[in-house]
């Protein structure tokens, strides 16, 4: 089974950080640590970080027409700021290593099962 790990991290929360922002090193150099220890035990098929919202954009759908927003103005609770694809055999095997990341006070990991053949199967 394939999981997507969304990472959201709350230095991104609340229209953070600012325009310029970059992890820091001895973090990235701890979750990287985190990341080698996951792909022993699970198959990461793909990971990144994301730039914050404020260099991104939105393109949002209403009354059948698309509406674009760039970063600095985007209003949002929860930003997406980094992500991993894995497979796994259990979605309770992907909790407990989303249990072992060295995240910050306010993070958040949400773990999505991406859909499959097997889940269309009549």
């Amino acid at each position: 089974m394939q999981f997507m790990m969304l990472m959201i991290p709350a230095v991104y929360q609340g229209g953070k950080p600012a325009p310029g922002f970059k992890p820091d090193p001895e973090k990235m150099e701890e979750m990287g640590r985190f990341n080698e220890e996951m792909g022993k035990a699970l198959k990461i098929e793909s990971l990144n970080g994301l730039h914050p919202l404020a260099q991104g954009a939105r393109v949002s759908f209403a009354s059948g027409k698309p509406a674009v927003t760039d970063g600095p103005l985007i209003k949002a609770k929860e930003v997406l700021g980094g992500y991993w694809l894995v497979e796994a055999p259990s979605k309770e095997e992907v909790v407990k290593w989303a249990q072992r990341c060295p995240a910050d006070d306010g993070d958040i990991i949400e773990i999505r099962q991406i859909f499959g053949p097997e889940d269309f199967a009549e």
